[in-house]
């Protein structure tokens, strides 16, 4: 059976051509990025050209790649007009992707549309992203409850995934992504169980990218420092991007396999292939992604309209 992707980034044509118009971070100039915080970064074309792409994933064993926006963009939190410009965009170029891709929508920071939200998580879109760097307290978990009951509502996970960099000045191209990333995604983690998300929000599923910053290895050290985290929530899960045996093997032990889904951050990595033995890999690369969506495996060739259909 082949496997489940649940972190990809594809940005479909009416999204390119819109950062093309802009004049201010974020915007294309052909295919270099510029962002406000990170160096600029040109991107290869082919990283976002479609079949290529379907193609990768075949020979990776990937049945199902689950897009979202590039939440480093840092579109979510501009100006209520430019923001909804661009998401309106990404949702659009989003649904006339092939069936081998599903799509997570976003929303923007300031006045989210919950009404058009519920539409898309109604619809074909697997979940809601949202920034890191806009959960990084409880205060901000709160800030956000509208948007998360609209996913539990709808029965949708939540897709954390690290935010925009501030601009801090000369650094290395890998700073962002083993730094900040990582500090994002910790924190928003510890901000989780110190909102006491679970009891606000009590079906809700979440899935962290990479790993949750390896914030669940830190769980001794919570312990020593008088914190309690009680049993694992069955229903928080964390992605194995940019992580490889020594960091995921860490995420098992403190978690167990059943919080380990697939999330390869495709184009930037690739998809892990195996994880500490046979069952540890279909459950990571298949039945785990297949529960954080909320969806039962179809045997085959599995795609958005299958897992629709098996709901």
């Amino acid at each position: 059976m082949r496997g489940v992707d649940l972190h990809q980034h594809l940005w479909p044509p009416p999204l390119v051509e819109l950062l093309r118009r802009r004049t201010r971070a974020p915007y294309l100039r052909d295919w270099q990025l510029v962002t406000g915080g990170e160096p600029a970064y040109e991107i290869p074309p082919r990283d976002h050209e479609v079949a290529p792409r379907i193609e990768l994933d075949h020979r990776a064993g990937i049945g199902l790649a689950c897009v979202s926006l590039s939440a480093p963009l840092g579109i979510e939190s501009l100006p209520r007009g430019e923001a909804g410009e661009l998401l309106d965009a990404w949702h659009d170029g989003a649904r006339e992707l092939p069936g081998h891709f599903a799509a997570w929508a976003s929303v923007p920071a300031v006045e989210p549309d919950l009404t058009g939200l519920s539409g898309l998580l109604a619809g074909s879109f697997v979940g809601v992203q949202l920034p890191a760097t806009s959960l990084g307290t409880p205060a901000g978990w709160e800030a956000q409850a509208q948007v998360l009951r609209a996913a539990e509502l709808r029965d949708k996970p939540v897709f954390v995934h690290p935010g925009p960099m501030p601009a801090l000045g000369a650094l290395p191209p890998w700073w962002a992504p083993v730094v900040d990333y990582v500090a994002q995604l910790q924190a928003a983690w510890w901000a989780w169980h110190a909102f006491g998300g679970r009891g606000q929000f009590p079906q809700l599923r979440l899935v962290f990218a990479a790993g949750a910053g390896l914030a669940p290895v830190h769980h001794e050290r919570l312990a020593a420092r008088g914190g309690h985290l009680g049993a694992v929530d069955p229903d928080v899960f964390v992605d194995t991007s940019s992580y490889g045996a020594q960091g995921l093997d860490a995420l098992t032990r403190a978690l167990g396999i059943d919080a380990l889904v697939l999330g390869s951050d495709r184009p930037y990595a690739e998809p892990l292939q195996s994880l500490l033995g046979e069952a540890a890999t279909r459950a990571m690369r298949v039945d785990n992604p297949y529960r954080a969506l909320g969806r039962r495996p179809h045997p085959g060739h599995e795609t958005a309209d299958q897992m629709e259909a098996v709901a």
